[in-house]
């Protein structure tokens, strides 16, 4: 598993998912209706992520870095798990060289890539 993706469980992505995917099959002798569609359901990821700073006994600023964020969320944030995470986000080469723009594009890149994935973050935080 990813970086990325222990991003998303600990934030409790894809758990409503998991749950549907356990519920029991309906009995073969009812009649089957058409299945309705279901709808995905959105992650407050500030809401978990403030309530987590508020327990947290660090003054943690995840708005606008990247390594806080890792931290609130119980991760290495060291740069070498930071470069692991740049490149599995697809982080441009000329980033990667420069730890200070590759924190920034990171930082963006996960707060869009956790929106994509169905959390509900503010546009000023992308």
């Amino acid at each position: 598993m990813g970086i990325f993706s222990t991003i998303l469980a600990k934030l409790g992505f894809g758990t409503a998912a998991a749950a549907a995917a356990a519920a029991p099959a309906p009995a073969a002798a009812a009649p089957s209706a058409p299945a309705a569609p279901v709808a995905i359901s959105a992650v407050d990821v500030v809401a978990k992520l403030e309530g987590m700073a508020k327990s947290n006994p660090e003054k943690l600023n995840w708005k606008v870095s990247i390594v806080d964020l890792m931290k609130l969320l119980g991760l290495d944030s060291s740069l070498a798990a930071r470069k692991e995470l740049a490149g599995e986000l697809g982080c441009p080469a000329d980033k990667m060289g420069d730890s200070a723009q590759m924190n920034m594009w990171l930082h963006k890149t996960v707060l869009r890539k956790l929106a994509e994935n169905g959390g509900n973050i503010p546009a000023e935080l992308l």
